[in-house]
């Protein structure tokens, strides 16, 4: 005795409904976006999101504590040092395998 599920036909308004929902966020979007007092809260809040990231990184500075710019950029110079040494390397190994020239006296 085994019962299965009904299967629910999907309408083929389904692309309809889809369109007009992202036509309805679109104009609620553009309804916030047009309203003064939301770009202003909104330019607030981004605002206050920045001087927020300032104090953080003068916090951090005061402490000396490194930011992840500054390790990123630490990072980056090692990588390069690192290339530089193993250029280095390379070349010394290739002059060690070269012959040593011969001297010849008169």
């Amino acid at each position: 005795m085994s019962e299965q599920a009904e299967e629910i036909p999907v309408s083929d308004d389904s692309g309809g409904f889809r369109q007009r929902g992202e036509e309805a966020v679109g104009d609620l979007a553009q309804a916030l976006l047009e309203n003064p007092l939301f770009s202003q809260a909104l330019g607030k809040a981004l605002g206050a999101g920045e001087k927020a990231a300032q104090a953080q990184r003068a916090a951090l500075g005061a402490l000396d504590v490194p930011s992840a710019a500054d390790l990123e950029r630490l990072n980056r110079r090692v990588r390069a040092l690192s290339d530089r040494i193993e250029a280095l390397e390379d070349e010394l190994d290739r002059l060690r395998r070269q012959p040593e020239p011969s001297t010849a006296r008169d």
